[in-house]
């Protein structure tokens, strides 16, 4: 009774650090709403697995102090801005320039996609390594004077994770509702405009690589 109590509050804690380190808009955002938008919940919702995932990695290697990790990861912090720019470029030109197909075709690809998506989705979060710095951040403001124990660094990877996937469900959710409710015509200019987006992402992360 007492270990479940003393870590609920570290759960919660660590659960509302985790929304806010995924509310921010950026390409992840727009991925994930794209895709529900366009391919429905199941790949929608595997994108926000993935970065739910990611950030979940990135918590327990601050979470355990594995130096080692980190040091490598920001260490090649211009090679992966570069692949995170060039498949950010790659999905905004497939993005903006996608036909709104029907039928049969766009059934395929969903099943296809939302194995896909989800590592997609995990690859390009986990080439963001400074998010290493931003948890080792969080995990300095939430640990106690003595330090965590292995039960309370569980319990704060575990309540980023849920409050990222939170976030993420609530997105898939919300655009899932309104799907149905526009044309191809609506569809194809979402498409454009979430392309050109992901295109100036892709730019913005190349550019950082320089």
């Amino acid at each position: 009774m007492t270990f479940t109590s003393s870590l609920l509050p570290v759960f919660i804690t660590s659960m509302g650090f985790g929304l806010a380190v995924a509310a921010p808009v950026g390409p992840m955002s727009i991925l994930c709403m794209r895709r529900s938008l366009t391919h429905g919940w199941r790949p929608g919702l595997a994108t926000g697995l993935g970065i739910a995932a990611g950030d979940g990695l990135y918590a327990a290697v601050a979470a355990l102090g594995l130096t080692g990790i980190s040091e490598f990861m920001l260490a090649y912090d211009r090679p992966l801005h570069l692949a995170a720019g060039l498949f950010l470029l790659y999905l905004g030109i497939t993005t903006f320039w996608r036909k709104q197909d029907g039928g049969a075709a766009a059934s395929g690809a969903v099943t296809a996609s939302t194995f896909t998506a989800f590592w997609g989705s995990l690859l390009l979060t986990l080439t963001n390594p400074p998010t290493i710095i931003m948890f080792a951040a969080i995990f300095a403001a939430l640990a106690p004077k003595a330090g965590f124990d292995p039960a309370s660094a569980a319990a704060t990877v575990g309540g980023v994770t849920v409050g990222s996937l939170l976030w993420w469900c609530g997105i898939v959710g919300g655009v899932t509702l309104f799907r149905h409710a526009l044309g191809a015509r609506v569809r194809l200019w979402i498409d454009r405009l979430a392309g050109s987006f992901l295109m100036l992402f892709g730019v913005a992360e190349i550019r950082r690589s320089l």
